[in-house]
């Protein structure tokens, strides 16, 4: 990647746009603040550099161009129906896929950007998933051999997952997801969320780029991202994002790890020092191998990414061409 001084040289022979914060944040063209305080305080994770500022120069700029996209399907549904000499039923929902590491904002990002959608008025319907609901429950992994390797692409079940994404792009009424509580750290049995008729659909997690695996026959099966019609990557240097895990991990154990009920109420008794170490630990072991063996590589299958700094907030945006 380039810095930001040579963004735009980089792209007249990329096929790629890179355009640093200062020119992304004038795309906005927009007086108005698209949410108020208490929703940003609302949306904003653990450690996030979210404020005012950030949703103006980057959140509203980036809304703007995911309603151009989702303008443009529509017509092209329509285009299409008239070719093919039909009446045309509703288009199907836009799909927006959300990747990232760990720790490195996404969940926030999607929360945002599902806040700032539905606040125009074109598609007023934008429903959220997060694919925490579609990992095997701790049992199965269990079972597997594989707890210690939850949130690697083998931990989820990968067919629940495509089956979900086909129904929604099928334009099926009612859609039904898992649920996964992070507090217990498993999902939830029986309880399901339903998406009814959304105009968007984001669809946030780990491994949601990841490329079709071969079957054993040989055949190359379907990818859950074939069928977005957009997606985005949120990126970060990988010392950062080790960094904030672990800044992350200590909050935590300052609040939702001391709730009785928590997975992870053993933590809550740590010293600093001990959770300093535990949390690098299980980053070295599990969170950092996923993002640079899983994660990582499939971030230039995003049609965006959105590259932070340091401090968390979004240095520049890279747009694939048309």
């Amino acid at each position: 990647m380039s810095d930001a001084g040579g963004l735009a040289a980089a792209s007249e022979s990329s096929p790629y746009v890179e355009l640093d914060r200062a020119a992304w944040a004038a795309l906005a063209q927009a007086p108005e603040q698209p949410l108020t305080p208490n929703e940003i305080a609302r949306l904003r994770g653990l450690g996030d550099a979210l404020d005012l500022r950030e949703v103006e120069q980057v959140y509203l700029p980036l809304s703007r161009l995911l309603s151009l996209y989702v303008a443009s399907a529509g017509r092209l549904h329509r285009e299409q129906e008239e070719f093919l000499h039909r009446q045309q039923p509703p288009r199907t929902p836009f799909v927006i896929g959300l990747a990232g590491s760990v720790a490195v904002g996404k969940s926030t990002t999607a929360r945002v950007l599902q806040q700032m959608l539905a606040h125009w008025p074109e598609h007023p319907h934008v429903a959220l998933i997060t694919t925490d609901g579609f990992l095997y429950p701790n049992a199965e992994l269990e079972r597997r051999g594989i707890l210690h390797r939850k949130g690697f692409p083998e931990s989820y079940d990968r067919k629940a997952l495509l089956r979900f994404v086909i129904d929604i792009k099928s334009g099926k009424d009612d859609v039904e997801a898992p649920t996964y509580s992070h507090l217990v750290y498993d999902v939830v049995p029986d309880q399901k969320v339903v998406i009814k008729s959304p105009d968007i659909v984001i669809i946030e997690g780990l491994n949601v780029l990841q490329p079709a695996r071969m079957r054993e026959d040989g055949r190359t099966g379907l990818a859950v991202s074939d069928f977005f019609d957009f997606s985005v990557y949120v990126d970060a240097a990988l010392s950062d994002i080790k960094g904030w895990y672990i800044d992350r991990f200590l909050r935590l154990r300052e609040t939702a790890f001391r709730d009785p009920q928590s997975y992870f109420r053993k933590y809550a008794q740590l010293s600093h020092d001990a959770a300093v170490d535990e949390a690098a630990r299980i980053w070295d072991e599990i969170n950092g191998p996923n993002l640079v063996q899983n994660v990582a590589p499939t971030r230039a299958r995003a049609n965006l990414v959105l590259r932070k700094d340091s401090d968390h907030s979004v240095r520049y945006v890279r747009l694939r061409k048309l």
